[in-house]
């Protein structure tokens, strides 16, 4: 009995082990399936919710980085369709710190890759817990093989589209440059910024980039001759207005934004507003042959200065005798000049540099331009001084535009700087500034400062070049600074049938040995137009007049009318 009640007893028992067995492999399936289900819950409300703000932080910060992405900045070329601006894409480093391994080594061999990062800053990004974070934009397709060489999955890169400037330093203060996020900050690239974002077609320039280099050439060669602190140049046609160089110095490499300096970034030709001396006498010369009617060789007593109140006006060069009006131009006359204002009289001579755009502001696609300085109050004495261009500032372009508006037959133009194919003006309305009559005696004027007066260095055998020197004192402390000038000269080639207008002015050039000391136009500037001029007639193909043509000798009839001495 005992034996049985033992057997069936263990029999019980066994069961009994199997059914826990059983129950604790069934608890432990529910808990396991209980743990998962909480793991499955945490990762959907947790970790996947911090990964998709992440990635949307990531993906903003692109967004908002990488602005440019959304479509390709268009194109700006010369006339000739040559790039001055393009848009390529590049990669920029980012980092998701929290896939990086080893911030400590990663940092270490990115500093080798881009020295100008500093190992503190670099390994404090990738240590900081970010998802997103940049370490370093438009870097090299060299660069990017080194760091993918690192191994570090947290190291990533974006695609971008950087702005590219293929001449560089040439026309930089006309074209402009962008920001990192390629948004337009100075010149065509500001002012056309809308435009260029939406990547359409290339914007075309009237720029020539054969002609912009030769310009700048030699900006730079009178500049670094007279040690000068800079230099402005233009090259106009004067009958359209379209700009075909334009150069300020010293200037700037757009790629290398950084590390310019804030006297590289100003641009000369439209914000630099100078006293531009005797190249004002085109205007006064030109307004009263246009008020009065005398003869070519009209004559003032130029023996003694002209007096007016406490100020005295005198001749840089006097030649201390009567001088007819060519004599007056040729020689650059002051007291001459001054006579013809105070003929023409106040409001007459005011009004007619306003006509000319000498006194307000430029309209012109740059935004970068200047408001010229004007006396206020304007008075007879300021008349006399605004006759040969002192007491009156203006700047480079407004200049340029102003003489091709005196030469060119007389009719007001524009400087236009992006191209059209249709016609700037309508034939029909174009805006008289002066008559036939007047722009022919300019002409001959003009010729006769190059073949004879102050001009002479300027002459290029065959072109029939004219122009007009001025030499003006810069204003330091409130007071004219005789050391320190605004040398130029603007030269128009072919004067019997104008067609283009160059213009150079040099800031503070100083004397040298070779030049007897002189740092005045027709040494700084006029040799500097010439240059510019034979550079043109090669590129351009321009033909020269053979050398007792009627067109080679204009303007020779005007030298009964002067005595000629010969003159530095």
């Amino acid at each position: 009995m005992r034996r049985a009640a033992s057997k069936i007893e263990g029999e019980r028992s066994s069961v009994l082990d199997l059914s826990r067995g059983r129950l604790v492999l069934v608890s432990a399936f529910f808990v396991l399936a209980y743990a998962i289900l909480v793991l499955r819950a945490f990762d959907l409300t947790v970790i996947q919710a911090v990964d998709k703000e992440a990635k949307a932080q990531h993906e903003e910060l692109v967004q908002n980085s990488v602005k440019s992405g959304e479509s390709r900045r268009s194109d700006i070329v010369d006339r000739n369709g040559v790039i001055l601006a393009t848009t390529l894409k590049i990669s920029s480093l980012f980092a998701d710190s929290k896939r990086i391994a080893d911030p400590a080594s990663a940092a270490k061999k990115l500093i080798k890759i881009f020295p100008e990062m500093s190992y503190g800053d670099t390994l404090q990004k990738l240590q900081s817990g970010k998802r997103f974070i940049w370490l370093k934009r438009r870097i090299t397709p060299e660069q990017k093989i080194e760091v993918l060489k690192i191994g570090e999955p947290g190291l990533e890169f974006e695609h971008e589209y950087q702005r590219f400037y293929p001449q560089e330093n040439l026309a930089v203060h006309m074209v402009g440059y962008t920001s990192l996020d390629n948004q337009g900050l100075s010149g065509i690239e500001r002012s056309f910024d809308p435009l260029l974002s939406k990547g359409q077609e290339p914007l075309r320039l009237t720029l020539d980039v054969r002609l912009q280099h030769a310009l700048r050439r030699e900006l730079k060669k009178s500049m670094d001759s007279f040690e000068a602190i800079g230099a402005a140049g233009v090259i106009m046609d004067i009958n359209t207005g379209e700009i075909l160089g334009a150069s300020s110095l010293p200037d700037f490499n757009p790629h290398q934004i950084k590390k310019v300096e804030d006297k590289e970034l100003f641009n000369r030709v439209t914000l630099g507003v100078y006293e531009l001396g005797s190249v004002f006498k085109i205007f006064s010369t030109a307004v009263f042959f246009e008020e009065k009617n005398v003869p070519v060789n009209v004559t003032f007593d130029a023996t003694q200065p002209v007096k007016a109140g406490r100020f005295e006006i005198n001749d840089y060069h006097a030649e201390n005798r009567i001088l007819t009006a060519p004599e007056v131009f040729m020689y650059s006359s002051n007291i001459g000049s001054a006579m013809m204002g105070q003929a023409v009289g106040t409001e007459r001579l005011k009004a007619f540099y306003r006509d000319l755009g000498l006194l307000d502001p430029l309209d012109f696609e740059v935004r970068e331009v200047a408001r010229p300085l004007v006396p206020n109050p304007w008075t007879d004495i300021s008349t006399l001084t605004a006759s040969y261009g002192h007491g009156l500032a203006t700047t480079p372009l407004q200049l340029t535009a102003a003489v091709s508006s005196i030469v060119n037959g007389g009719y007001l133009v524009k400087p236009r700087l992006v191209l059209d194919d249709e016609p700037f003006y309508d034939e029909n309305e174009r805006i008289s500034i002066v008559s036939n009559e007047t722009v022919q005696r300019m002409r001959a004027f003009m010729r006769l400062v190059v073949t004879d007066g102050t001009g002479r260095n300027a002459d290029v055998k065959g072109y029939r070049v004219g122009g007009k020197t001025g030499t003006a004192e810069k204003i330091v402390n409130g007071r004219y600074d005789r050391k320190k000038l605004i040398s130029s000269f603007i030269g128009v080639f072919p004067m019997d049938e104008p067609r283009y207008a160059i213009y150079i002015a040099v800031d503070e050039p100083k004397g040298q040995k070779w030049s007897y000391g002189y740092a005045t136009a027709g040494w700084v500037a006029a040799p500097a137009v010439k240059n510019v001029i034979s550079s043109m007639a090669s590129i351009m193909g321009i033909v020269p007049a053979k050398e007792d043509s009627p067109q080679q000798n204009f303007g020779s009839s005007l030298k009964q009318y002067v005595s000629i001495k010969k003159k530095h």
